[in-house]
């Protein structure tokens, strides 16, 4: 989930900046210069700020993860097990024919861990403290697996193809809704370019629909999840992923007395309407499709 959750962030955050940006420097006067929208390059343009985004996003998202939790990297194990990680993970990696991703702990109660990365062989597999407390080695090791079937998938690299999508008619429908509120309900004509109202009705635009549109990426981050699970049980087993998949449930149903503000964090949980929002599809789902595989 956090590997989601930075990039969508990161990617809302650097579409507001360009948008900001790209006003300052007078574009959006040269897009309606003749006193019309012009909407071919209003798509040009979007397209460039939307796949602006996304890649700018993908190349920050192995730092922003290590910088959002503090995860520190196994430069030189200290302990057997760090050592056991990091063979770990490279045993994983040769097998799924990677390169040797960064491998890294971070401090978390909570059972998790993520693989970020803007290529292939250029990765970070973190861990959390509280997954290696609550885990026998057999369940992490499903774990870790899991995560280097995500770099070796390239899903990262496929869900900044599929956010530029996203964004570019995310920044299109907003620049339309600027306009609209420029001209039709300003009254504005035009002659001094875009007025102050459309900058303000685009930018709460892109930030609506950039949340909305995420449905679509959440969609796409549910089917990857069971895919590098059915990765994870070609390198470690299909019993050691259920077993871990079974553990996570178990922590999960533990955890059902939180505060809401708090169980909204759960990999498994939601439900309605906010199932179009999670990032992983229930447990229960996954781990009777890896029983159902052939």
């Amino acid at each position: 989930m956090k590997r989601i959750f930075l990039f969508l962030l990161t990617n809302i955050a650097v579409l507001v900046v360009i948008s900001i940006t790209l006003r300052l420097l007078g574009v959006d006067r040269w897009m309606d210069a003749n006193g019309g929208i012009n909407f071919g390059s209003l798509l040009a343009l979007s397209a460039v700020i939307g796949f602006a985004g996304s890649i700018v996003s993908l190349l920050m998202s192995k730092w922003m993860a290590k910088q959002s939790v503090g995860a520190q990297v196994i430069e030189i194990p200290q302990d057997a097990t760090e050592r056991w990680l990091v063979d770990t993970v490279r045993r994983q990696a040769e097998a799924a024919g990677i390169g040797m991703p960064e491998v890294a702990i971070y401090d978390a109660p909570d059972v998790n861990a993520f693989a970020t990365g803007w290529n292939r062989n250029n990765a970070l597999v973190a861990v959390s403290t509280g997954l290696l407390h609550a885990m026998s080695k057999d369940e992490a090791e499903a774990v870790l697996a899991h995560e280097v079937s995500h770099v070796a998938n390239g899903d990262m690299v496929t869900l900044a193809l599929i956010q530029g999508v996203v964004n570019t008619f995310v920044v299109f429908f907003a620049k339309l809704f600027g306009y609209f509120v420029d001209r039709v309900l300003l009254k504005n004509d035009g002659r001094d370019g875009p007025g102050i109202g459309a900058f303000v009705a685009e930018i709460a635009a892109q930030l609506i629909l950039g949340v909305l549109a995420s449905i679509i990426v959440m969609w796409f981050s549910r089917q990857r999840e069971f895919r590098a699970d059915a990765g994870a049980a070609s390198l470690e087993g299909r019993q050691k992923m259920i077993a871990a998949l079974e553990r996570l449930k178990g922590n999960h149903e533990e955890a059902a007395a939180l505060p809401k503000n708090m169980a909204a964090q759960a990999i498994s949980g939601g439900g309605g309407f906010s199932k179009l929002f999670m990032t992983h599809p229930p447990l229960d789902e996954r781990i009777e499709a890896l029983r159902n595989a052939r």
